[in-house]
C-alpha cells in the first residue's frame, strides 16, 4: 500500500508539475477575458474534459501504441525524457516552450470563436501537450493496470484542480499576485527538470539492457 501511494504521488507531482495550473491561469484568463461568466465555465470544463480524454487514451493504450510503430520503452523514456527535462528548463528561465507557447496564429484562431480556445490551445498543447503525453504513458507503462488506473486517477484529479483554477483564477491571480506566481513557476520547472533527468536515466539503462 506504501508503494502505491508513493507511486500516486510521484504521478500527481510530475503531472502538476509539467501542467502547472498555476501558471496556465493567467493565459486562461486571458483567451477568455471577454466572455461571460457562463462561457467562460463551459470552456473551462471543455478544455479538461479533452485533455482528460486524450491522457487517458494514450495512458490505455500505450504499449499497444509501442508494438504497433516498434517503438521501445527505452527509447521513449530518453525521448520523453529529454522533452520533458527542456520544458522543465525554460519555466526555471522565466519562459515556456514552444511546445505550451501560444503562436500568434493560435490567439489569432481563437478570437473568432469563443469556445474554440477549448480544443486549441487550452486542451491541446497547453493541458495534454507532448510533454503531458509522455509523462502519462511513461508512469502508465512501467507496470500493470494498477499503475494505468493511478495514472488516470492522478490525472482526473489535476484536470479538477485546473478546472477549479481557471475558474476562480482571476481572484486567485490577484491574491498571489505576479511575483509569487513567477516563483510556483520556477519550483514548477525545477520538479519537472528533475522528473525528465529520472525518465532519462531510466531510458538510458533500460537501453544498456536491451542492448546487453
Amino acid at each position: 500500500m506504501d508503494a502505491i501511494m508513493l507511486h500516486a504521488v510521484t504521478v500527481f507531482m510530475g503531472f502538476f508539475a509539467i501542467m502547472n495550473p498555476i501558471a496556465n491561469t493567467p493565459i486562461f484568463l486571458g483567451l477568455t477575458i471577454d466572455d461571460d461568466q457562463q462561457t467562460t465555465r463551459s470552456v473551462a470544463l471543455r478544455s479538461v474534459l479533452l485533455a482528460f480524454i486524450i491522457i487517458a487514451v494514450f495512458s490505455v493504450a500505450g504499449k499497444i501504441i509501442f508494438e504497433m510503430f516498434g517503438i521501445s520503452l527505452a527509447a521513449f523514456r530518453i525521448t520523453g525524457g529529454l522533452l520533458v527535462s527542456i520544458i522543465g528548463y525554460n519555466m526555471l528561465q522565466g519562459s515556456r516552450s514552444s511546445v505550451h507557447h501560444l503562436s500568434e496564429k493560435d490567439t489569432a484562431a481563437c478570437r473568432e470563436a469563443a469556445l474554440g480556445v477549448a480544443i486549441t490551445p487550452l486542451a491541446m498543447p497547453l493541458l495534454a501537450g507532448p510533454g503531458t503525453i509522455a509523462t502519462a504513458m511513461n508512469f502508465s507503462t512501467t507496470g500493470g493496470s494498477v499503475n494505468v488506473a493511478i495514472t488516470i486517477a492522478m490525472f482526473a484529479l489535476m484536470c479538477a484542480i485546473t478546472y477549479l483554477c481557471f475558474v476562480f483564477g482571476k481572484k486567485f491571480v490577484a491574491f498571489i499576485g505576479t511575483g509569487a506566481l513567477g516563483v510556483i513557476t520556477r519550483m514548477m520547472g525545477l520538479i519537472l527538470a528533475v522528473i525528465g533527468v529520472q525518465m532519462l536515466i531510466a531510458g538510458i539503462q533500460g537501453a544498456f539492457k536491451l542492448a546487453g
